[in-house]
């Protein structure tokens, strides 16, 4: 990317704590040609449209030459793309086989019965603050919680967990368009290869004794190689945006007091507050993978077949044509149906976990721990401009229930 372009500056780390309103710049074009070719859209009905169209492909090999291809690590480390980075009918098969043992129709009681196990670990992480006068809500309650529960869902046992905090930080770095610079792509291929090792032999132990977990259940359907991606990109998609997901959830209420009293007397309000943050607050900023497969008309433009193609997820989000008042936090609003879990054949798979474990965290942390406030505002934030949120969220606490 060009520097000085709309999108160096929306992936300049010194953008990361509101790149808003860089976004609002960029919807003034709805679909913007960056100097090397790349086309930004914007706007909520175009990014709708164009997540949509089967003429965007989701598969990094038809990337030109020249451009990054994140999450292609064929090459490297001998696995195939994970299904998000393939278009049908090669992604409908693999993700209809895994949604199998994940969810309804074949399985609508896998999530629910991880609630019990999942309580525990929340309940557990909050009498840990007892005796504090700070945390640090990151390290302290949105990290360790969506990493237990991925690890629940593939069958990882307990032990192993630590493994995959590092593994995924390391994953993240390559869906970032910045994970050229410096070693990330180097360490984002060493766990790769360390984690599909890991994966491999975990594989094979459930192929000779199935337990818990849908890596037993998806053995006899799908190839190691296949599931060894798919268990990849569940460890960062199920969460790393999780994590961003509860953590910037916390940091909204700090920052609206009178919106969190309302909560704490209306837990019923829990359902469009965490909505709306998912709106404004979305864990994943925007899809910078997509590729043209032929030419797309667009708000008045054309993007030619090949162009890479960047769908703005936060800014469209924003968009005033589609929300009223967008840059308004309003956990009441009506009609909200935003794109924080993005849209079409590629919905998040994740969507229905990360729900689940937002509804059982941001309720209980307000119930039980009374705030003084946030120690740092804006607090420090992850490098990666994707997957955005804090890597650290410092808040004083007075106190904790029961």
């Amino acid at each position: 990317m060009t520097p000085g372009t709309l999108s160096a500056q929306i992936t300049d780390y010194a953008s990361r704590a509101d790149p808003y309103p860089l976004y609002a710049e960029l919807r003034k074009t709805p679909v913007l040609r960056e100097d090397d070719g790349t086309y930004l859209v914007s706007t909520y009905y175009e990014v709708r449209s164009l997540a949509n169209d089967p003429r965007l492909s989701n598969d990094t090999s038809n990337r030109p030459p020249g451009f990054a291809r994140p999450g292609q690590p064929a090459e490297e480390t001998g696995l195939p793309p994970s299904f998000i980075f393939t278009d049908p009918p090669v992604h409908d098969r693999l993700r209809d086989t895994i949604n199998r043992p994940f969810g309804p129709p074949h399985s609508p009681a896998f999530l629910d019965g991880l609630r019990g196990e999942l309580s525990k670990v929340v309940t557990e992480l909050l009498d840990a603050f007892e005796g504090k006068d700070q945390v640090d809500i990151v390290e302290d309650f949105s990290y360790p919680l969506p990493v237990t529960a991925i690890c629940k869902v593939l069958g990882v046992p307990r032990e192993d967990e630590p493994r995959f905090h590092v593994w995924a930080d390391a994953l993240a770095s390559a869906l970032d368009p910045q994970s050229g610079d410096g070693d990330g792509p180097d360490t984002a291929q060493r766990a790769r290869q360390e984690m599909g090792a890991y994966l491999a032999d975990l594989i094979e132990a459930k192929r000779r004794r199935p337990g818990p977990g849908i890596l037993s259940a998806l053995t006899p359907d799908m190839t190691p190689a296949d599931l060894e991606a798919t268990a990849v990109l569940l460890l960062v998609a199920g969460h790393e945006t999780t994590v961003n997901a509860i953590t910037n959830t916390t940091l909204t209420l700090l920052r609206h007091p009178d919106v969190l009293r309302r909560f704490q007397q209306e837990p019923e309000l829990a359902v469009p507050l965490i909505e709306e943050v998912l709106r404004y607050e979305p864990p994943v900023q925007f899809i910078p993978f997509t590729t043209a497969l032929a030419d797309i008309e667009v708000a008045g433009t054309t993007i030619p077949e090949g162009s890479p193609v960047w769908l703005m997820l936060a800014a469209a989000n924003r968009d005033p044509k589609r929300f009223k008042d967008p840059d308004r936090f309003d956990p009441c609003r009506s009609d909200n149906e935003h794109l924080g879990f993005y849209t079409g054949i590629h919905y998040c798979f994740g969507a229905p976990l990360a729900r689940m474990e937002l509804h059982m965290a941001v309720p209980e942390l307000f119930r039980r721990v009374t705030f003084s406030g946030l120690l740092e505002d804006p607090p420090p934030y992850r490098t990666n401009a994707v997957l955005r949120g804090p890597r650290h969220l410092p808040v004083a606490i007075e106190g904790l229930t029961a």
